[in-house]
């Protein structure tokens, strides 16, 4: 059994490579389109990882992940930032609001689990 991964992110197709990968490498994926959904799934399912998107309707990453950090029963929750914004500073940005790594797109496949293992306890890989 591994950590239940909640995967915030709008574009379907970064969507399906996410599921795919997660999938392939048994892990458990729950998905929300945008930020409210999001705050809403890992409250209700309190996932061991959030892999988050940061340009998103409605609510831009940065601020899913401040008001995920407001939840006590989310603390345990490790938030990756898996984005496009790879300007100087965006990883700082990122960290400061909340998240516990980064991870720039477009994603590599081959990489891809690792980079997501390294942020998580060693028991719920």
């Amino acid at each position: 059994m591994t950590t239940p991964v909640l995967v915030i992110e709008d574009n379907e197709q970064n969507l399906y490579l996410t599921r795919y990968l997660l999938t392939a490498h048994g892990y458990d994926s729950i998905e929300a389109r945008d930020g409210p959904s999001g705050i809403a799934l890992a409250r209700h399912h309190r996932p061991g990882l959030i892999l988050l998107d940061i340009q998103l309707p409605t609510m831009n990453g940065y601020e899913v992940a401040r008001q995920i950090r407001t939840h006590r029963e989310l603390d345990a929750t490790k938030i990756v930032a898996v984005t496009s914004h790879a300007m100087v500073g965006d990883r700082e940005r990122s960290l400061a609001s909340g998240c516990d790594g980064y991870i720039e797109k477009p994603i590599d496949p081959a990489t891809f689990i690792q980079e997501i293992r390294s942020v998580l306890p060693a028991k719920a890989t």
